[in-house]
């Protein structure tokens, strides 16, 4: 039935006059569970299924999207994007032009051993419900919370250059949180890590893998202890980040900059535009010799939620240097952006959120590709320092430049040892000058492929996710205070 309403679309976009057109029919089943204190705060199930349909007619872009899956329906959403497309190409500076790409006919599903939708939501909800428990155990815990997120994408795409491309994506995420106050003071602990915990393209092993039960009480635990931490030190300091603190920085600072639409002003839309303006390209030192970033939608970097077979505009998934030994040497782009750098294909990064969505260059997996240190002997390594671990709340200008960053909790390192816990904790920088410190990265064995769920962009603001392997890695001359003090 998919193929037959795609057929329709492009059928009708081609009779309207389109020159170009594609269809993306997607159906999106999602559950969402929170529990809070010992009982089931959020249970939400739901499914969205339709069709989005993209042209090109008088040299613009036109779309139009439906849920009115009958034959009629479909004819008149390919009809009313066209119309659009015509509308748009009165005010249009240039006719819009895509680098070439092939045909592809391809069916692909993430691998996954346990289907979440499979799994009764009583055993799902039991597991929050027992971390919760262990959590509250913990004398001195306010808020005892957990959380489980599911995703199961089903989506057609069908172009009129002939690809036909059958992908199916399974999303799973799920973690904890202890929450303590203390006069006016709040603090908190997360596990894996911070808002909504650790995600990927995976099954329900995903969930089983973390353990939530089993580290609950060590959370609760530290969010206690950090009452009575001392306050983050203040001035110039060597830090240390975690690995999923040091994911977040390059989601905020890397990332974001490197979209290609965003450099070249059309889109400003939820984080603004860039710094990275395009003769920065090949030419810009952003980080140290050490510093290599990928962008990466391909299934062997890793089960990223960034991770796909093809685009939404059928491009194969591509890995794409974005740092190579702290040269700036890459940008994230689409098809019709490409030769503005001098590219003559597209870097394969266009997605969307639904099927009433339009596609735009989004983040796929960018990870920075590990060092050569041991985590035990980093430490040894390091005299003087701060280890900042979870990210607690950032900040940073519209064109990604200068940030600020605070995270749930850091440890005093002292001549090579760890020492006393650390509360508050704070870093700031300027993006380029932050990267240039980074002297030391830990190995594969301390690497891990984060999962943001959570990332906006747009108007109307989609929300995707996204992937971002890293290894904690130490930094030189950082600006560290504290953040939240009372």
């Amino acid at each position: 039935m998919m193929q037959d309403w795609t057929a329709w679309a492009i059928e009708t976009a081609k009779r309207r006059g389109a020159t170009y057109s594609d269809a993306r029919v997607m159906d999106i089943r999602q559950r969402e569970i929170g529990t809070k204190n010992g009982e089931v705060g959020t249970l939400v199930e739901s499914e969205t299924l339709g069709i989005g349909i993209r042209v090109i007619a008088g040299g613009a872009w036109g779309f139009a999207s439906t849920d009115r899956l009958t034959r009629e329906g479909i004819q008149a959403c390919a009809a009313e994007a066209v119309a659009i497309a015509k509308a748009s190409a009165l005010a249009k500076r240039a006719d819009v032009a895509l680098a070439p790409e092939k045909p592809h006919v391809d069916t692909w599903q993430n691998p996954f051993l346990k289907d979440p939708f499979r799994i009764p939501v009583e055993r799902q909800i039991a597991v929050l419900l027992a971390a919760d428990k262990e959590m509250m155990r913990v004398k001195g815990v306010t808020l005892a919370e957990g959380s489980m997120s599911f995703k199961r994408i089903d989506q057609l795409f069908v172009s009129s250059i002939g690809s036909v491309i059958h992908q199916v994506k399974m999303h799973s995420g799920a973690g904890i949180v202890a929450t303590s106050f203390a006069g006016t003071e709040i603090q908190k602990r997360s596990y894996p890590t911070s808002f909504g915990g650790q995600h990927a393209l995976q099954g329900y092993e995903l969930v089983e893998g973390l353990n939530l039960v089993g580290n609950a009480q060590r959370t609760a635990e530290e969010a206690v202890a950090l009452h009575s931490a001392a306050q983050c030190p203040e001035g110039s300091k060597t830090i240390i980040l975690g690995g999923s603190q040091l994911g977040l920085q390059i989601h905020e600072s890397i990332g974001h900059p490197v979209e290609l639409d965003r450099v070249l002003g059309q889109e400003a839309n939820f984080a603004g535009m860039s710094f990275l303006t395009i003769e920065k390209l090949r030419k810009l030192k952003y980080g140290s010799d050490i510093v290599n970033v990928v962008a990466d939608a391909r299934l062997e970097h890793g089960p990223g939620l960034g991770t796909f077979a093809y685009d939404d505009e059928g491009v194969p998934a591509q890995c794409t240097p974005i740092i190579t030994d702290g040269l700036f040497t890459g940008y994230l782009s689409n098809r019709e952006l490409a030769s503005a750098i001098g590219e003559t294909r597209s870097g394969g990064t266009m997605r969307t959120e639904s099927w009433n969505r339009l596609p735009m260059i989004r983040m796929t997996n960018i990870s920075i590709n590990p060092g050569t240190w041991n985590y035990d002997d980093l430490i040894a390594d390091t005299d003087d320092a701060i280890l900042m671990e979870t990210n607690r709340s950032w900040s940073i200008d519209d064109r990604r430049y200068h940030f600020q960053f605070s995270t749930e909790i850091g440890w005093e390192i002292k001549g090579g040892k760890l020492g006393r816990m650390i509360k508050n904790p704070s870093y700031s920088g300027i993006t380029t000058e932050f990267w240039n410190s980074c002297d030391a990265i830990c190995s594969r064995d301390h690497w891990t492929l984060w999962g943001t769920p959570n990332c906006g962009k747009g108007q109307p603001m989609q929300t995707m996710g996204t992937g971002h392997g890293a290894s904690p890695a130490r930094f030189r001359n950082i600006k560290v205070g504290v953040a939240f003090a009372k």
